[in-house]
């Protein structure tokens, strides 16, 4: 048994984003793993509830068996300015140390109003780093960092 990850119905693309709950209209992927069918084959999804009763969840159709699948899971780390200077700001709360803030360095930063910026050097050893942006910023804007991981289904096991 396992647990399903939900991503949008897309063909053209290499890496699908992970939804986390499936929503009622549309259409979208459950990857799971489970043993290998044909494609075209129908499928049905049961959920499993506390009291063991099961419930018929979706229906649909295998669409490939394809193990190489990416969906990626995006996770958004923000900090606050603490000292603005036109286009460069102190930042703070987005890192806790100077290796993380190299390790992050060629990743582009953005605010809540919009403007895109670049980390250019760490200051101190507690996580402060100077950003550098396109336009000016505001004191009370967030910095927010995007960055994304791939996830697989979770694999757990039922004893009868």
């Amino acid at each position: 048994m396992s647990s399903r990850l939900y991503s949008p119905s897309t063909r053209n693309q290499t890496k699908h984003k992970m939804e986390r709950f499936m929503p009622n209209s549309g259409t979208f992927m459950a990857s799971f793993y489970a043993p290998i069918t044909l494609t075209d084959s129908p499928a049905m999804i049961f959920k499993m509830e506390g009291d063991g009763t099961v419930s018929l969840l979706s229906t649909g159709a295998v669409h490939s068996c394809d193990p190489d699948r990416i969906i990626c899971k995006r996770i958004v780390l923000s900090g606050h300015p603490c000292k603005v200077h036109k286009r460069s700001a102190v930042v703070r709360y987005l890192f806790y140390n100077r290796e993380d803030i190299a390790y992050f360095k060629p990743i582009e930063v953005r605010t809540k109003c919009g403007r895109r910026g670049h980390i250019k050097e760490a200051l101190g050893t507690h996580g402060h780093c100077k950003i550098h942006f396109d336009k000016p910023i505001q004191q009370s804007d967030t910095i927010i960092m995007s960055l994304y991981k791939r996830v697989f289904p979770r694999w757990y096991f039922i004893y009868f």
